[in-house]
């Protein structure tokens, strides 16, 4: 159920926010794909946990490039 709920919000963000911002992520796959198979593939829980890692290695010192789902 929270699953559920938490993929939604990020599809609402993919599909009605995202289109009108500069493409600007600096990690492929996008955090916001990264945070949905993360949810789809550890759940909530684990998930959420990968998600927000994820979120804070998203700044100007950090190199990005391809950073998959372990």
């Amino acid at each position: 159920m929270i699953r559920m709920f938490l993929t939604g919000i990020i599809r609402l963000y993919k599909y009605c926010l995202s289109p009108f911002l500069a493409p600007s992520c600096r990690f492929y796959p996008s955090c916001s794909s990264y945070a949905h198979e993360a949810l789809a593939r550890y759940g909530a829980g684990k998930g959420v946990g990968m998600a927000v890692r994820r979120l804070l290695k998203c700044h100007p010192f950090h190199p990005g490039g391809y950073d998959p789902l372990p």
